[in-house]
C-alpha cells in the first residue's frame, strides 16, 4: 500500500475510534458518580410546604458547596432547618458528579440536587420556553435563590460583539441562569412579560460576582467586557500594576508571575452609595469604605430593568453592587463575600513578588473596619430574609 494511502487509512481509523469513544462517554455535567440513593429531582417530589428553609443555588460546584459549608460552620449563614438544593442543567460542562459524591461521602443530608433538561438557546431565553414550568416550580417551592460566580457571559446575549479578552466557556450554564433570572425579575427584552416576583416581591435573590452580572444581563443590562482596558485604558499587565491598587479588581501580579503562587484576588475598599440597600437596610454609613475581595475583569455597564447601583469602586467607575427598585430583597454583589479564605486566619499568602511578609485576607478585614462587620451583616441580612419569607408562606 502506498505511504499516502496508509497514512489516510490510519487517520480514518483514529477518527472512527475517537467518534465511538465520544459516543460512549458520559455527557458533560451528568451525575455519573451518583448512587441510586440520591435523587436528582428534588423539586419534582418535594411538598409545597415544609418546615425546612429551602435555598436553591445555581452552579452547585464543589467550590460553591464548600463556601456554604464554611459559612455554616462559622455561624455566618446558618438558618435553622436549612435545605440547600443545587440546580443545574444536564448539558452544562461542569461535572456535578463531583459535588454529588462530596455530599454522599460527607453525609451532607441538608444538601440536595435538581437536574433540569430541556432546550435552551440564544433565541428562547427571554420568553416562555421549555423550562418555564420548571422555573415556576422551583420558585414556588424555594424560599430564596443564590446565583454564584463563574465565567464570562456570551456578549451576543446582551447584543454586543465579543471582545478579544472575553472568554466563553460555559454557555449552557448562562442560558439556564439568564433565563431563570428573566422569569424571576422580568427585563427590557420583553417589557410585557410578567415576572414571578410581581406577585411575591419579597422573594430573596442574591447574585455573587458572575451572579450579579447574570442578574443584570438577565433583566436587559449590558457588560463592560474588560475593566482594565475599557475603563482604565490599560494595554498590558504592567499598565495595570501602575494603577492604584484599588482599581485592580484582580491581582495582575498573579498573572504576570504564576510561578510565584501569589494571591490571585484583590482586596480593596468600595464606596457605599447613600440611597442604597447597604445604607438604608444594613445600617452602614456612606462614609464607610469596607474592604471586599474581588476576582473579576468585567462589570455591569447599562443596568438591567429595575436595578440601581448601590456601591462602586472608590473612583466611581466600576459598579460593585446592585439592588432592585421594585423587589427589595434582590441584591447583586460584584465581589465575593462567600470565599472561605476570608474566614481563615491561617491562610497566608503574598500579593506581589516584592512583599517581604505574608498576609491573611482575614486580617485585612479585621484591620480595616467595618470590613468584617460588613460581610457578617450581609450574610445575616440574607439569612433573615430567607427566614422571613419562609415564615410568610405558612
Amino acid at each position: 500500500m502506498p505511504r499516502t494511502t496508509r497514512f489516510l487509512s490510519l487517520i480514518v481509523s483514529l477518527s472512527a475510534a475517537l467518534t465511538l469513544a465520544a459516543c460512549r462517554a458520559p455527557e458533560p455535567g451528568t451525575a455519573k458518580d451518583a448512587s441510586p440513593e440520591l435523587a436528582l429531582n428534588y423539586f419534582d417530589t418535594a411538598p409545597q410546604r415544609t418546615d425546612e428553609i429551602r435555598l436553591a443555588i445555581l452552579y452547585p460546584s464543589t467550590g460553591s458547596l464548600n463556601a456554604l459549608l464554611t459559612l455554616r460552620e462559622k455561624g455566618l449563614f446558618a438558618p435553622e432547618k436549612l435545605k440547600v438544593i443545587g440546580v443545574f442543567h444536564e448539558a452544562e460542562q461542569t461535572d456535578y458528579g463531583r459535588s454529588i459524591k462530596m455530599v454522599q461521602d460527607g453525609g451532607l443530608n441538608w444538601i440536595g440536587f435538581h437536574r433540569l433538561s430541556g432546550e435552551l438557546n440564544r433565541d428562547n431565553l427571554f420568553a416562555e420556553n421549555g423550562l418555564s414550568g420548571a422555573f415556576r416550580e422551583i420558585f414556588e417551592k424555594a424560599d430564596g435563590v443564590i446565583f454564584f460566580g463563574g465565567a464570562d457571559i456570551p456578549p451576543y446575549l446582551y447584543g454586543e460583539k465579543t471582545g478579544l479578552l472575553t472568554g466563553i466557556r460555559t454557555p449552557v450554564r448562562h442560558f439556564l441562569e439568564l433565563s431563570f433570572v428573566f422569569h424571576l425579575l422580568g427585563g427590557h427584552q420583553d417589557e410585557s412579560f410578567t415576572p414571578f416576583l410581581a406577585s411575591v416581591p419579597h422573594f430573596p435573590v442574591l447574585g455573587i460576582c458572575l451572579g450579579e452580572q447574570t442578574l443584570n444581563v438577565g433583566t436587559g443590562g449590558t457588560m463592560v467586557q474588560d475593566v482594565w482596558s475599557e475603563v482604565y485604558g490599560a494595554a498590558t499587565l504592567e499598565d495595570v500594576i501602575a494603577l492604584e491598587r484599588t482599581n485592580w479588581h484582580t491581582n495582575p501580579h498573579a498573572r504576570l508571575f504564576p510561578e510565584q503562587r501569589l494571591f490571585s484576588y484583590n482586596l480593596h475598599p468600595i464606596k457605599l452609595l447613600s440611597e442604597g440597600l447597604f445604607v438604608h437596610a444594613l445600617g452602614f454609613s456612606p462614609q464607610d469604605t469596607p474592604y471586599i475581595m474581588s476576582a473579576h475583569h468585567q462589570s455591569a455597564e447599562k443596568l438591567g430593568r429595575g436595578f440601581q447601583a448601590i456601591a462602586t469602586s472608590l473612583d466611581g467607575k466600576v459598579v460593585e453592587a446592585i439592588a432592585h427598585d421594585e423587589f427589595p430583597h434582590v441584591l447583586g454583589v460584584q465581589f465575593h463575600p462567600e470565599f472561605p479564605v476570608l474566614w481563615d486566619p491561617e491562610a497566608r499568602t503574598k500579593m506581589t513578588p516584592s512583599d517581604e511578609t505574608e498576609f491573611s485576607a482575614y486580617s485585612v478585614l479585621q484591620d480595616n473596619p467595618p470590613s468584617q462587620e460588613f460581610h457578617e451583616t450581609l450574610w445575616a441580612w440574607f439569612a433573615a430574609r430567607l427566614q422571613d419569607f419562609h415564615a410568610s408562606k405558612k
